[in-house]
């Protein structure tokens, strides 16, 4: 049976910045069953947990900076909400095995104080992780040093592709902790300036024409090996995100044209 698919709110920011629900019910009438959460938008978590009751969508999850994961109000306010999985959207760590250490050591001590709260902690990759210290990713260190109970994975299968491995591959290497996995579609390939295309760049036209997120199903991932990856790895959703939009799409066409692909090729 294909898995519930949810939407990351990242993907549709700018208009949830201006109208968070009637941003969800567009979302909810795509076909989408739940969302992730990346912000608050002015609200309490308890209050987006009720907009989403409201509107028909589960709250699946929530990426949260690691530095409001490590304040203990952060981590009541979104656990009030029954929110199962609460996920760590980036972090950077030095490429040194004292970096790695110490990152291992507060990403395992941030994961015992969700499970505290009933909450599963996951870690949401980058490209960057894929740097090896000591002969192995960063990326992989971090799940064979944490114990499965305090982090397990939320495998971004755009930035795997770009980090050099096979997204279904990898999504299978993690069967059994991964709960969600990230379909996320791009085009082009890696450059010095993709992260201008999310804001962390400054020289955003030096990205243009080198890498660009896409709607699912209108780039390069091989969707339907992802897709199988992820059932066959015991996922419980398929997250899609897209960081920008393209095509000369606003953010809610692409999101709506990933959905209607994903209709159409997979939960058909």
């Amino acid at each position: 049976m294909a898995l519930p698919i949810a939407l990351q709110v990242y993907s549709v920011r700018d208009y949830a910045e201006k109208d968070f629900k009637g941003t969800m019910e567009q979302v909810k009438a795509m076909g989408y069953q739940g969302v992730e959460l990346a912000g608050l938008y002015g609200y309490t978590a308890v209050e987006v947990k009720q907009i989403l009751d409201e509107v028909g969508l589960e709250l699946v999850s929530a990426h949260v900076p690691v530095a409001e994961l490590e304040k203990d109000e952060a981590l009541a306010d979104y656990a009030a909400t029954g929110m199962k999985y609460i996920v760590i959207p980036w972090m950077m760590t030095e490429a040194t095995t004292e970096e790695v250490a110490a990152s291992v050591a507060l990403i395992k001590a941030i994961g015992a104080r969700c499970k505290e709260k009933g909450m599963q902690l996951l870690y949401h990759n980058h490209d960057f992780e894929f740097e090896k210290v000591d002969g192995k990713y960063i990326l992989d260190t971090f799940y064979s040093e944490i114990p499965d109970e305090f982090l397990q994975t939320e495998l971004d299968t755009c930035w795997v592709n770009v980090g050099g491995e096979k997204p279904d591959d990898y999504v299978r290497k993690y069967t059994g902790k991964a709960p969600i996995v990230h379909l996320k579609d791009f085009a082009g390939k890696k450059s010095d300036n993709m992260y201008a295309l999310i804001g962390t760049d400054t020289a955003k036209e030096d990205s243009e024409g080198q890498f660009e997120f896409r709607p699912v199903g209108y780039g390069l991932q091989d969707v339907a090996s992802i897709t199988k990856a992820a059932e066959d790895a015991g996922a419980k959703w398929i997250i899609v995100e897209q960081d920008s939009p393209s095509l000369g799409k606003t953010s809610l066409e692409c999101v709506a044209m990933s959905m209607q692909y994903l209709k159409e090729n997979y939960l058909k």
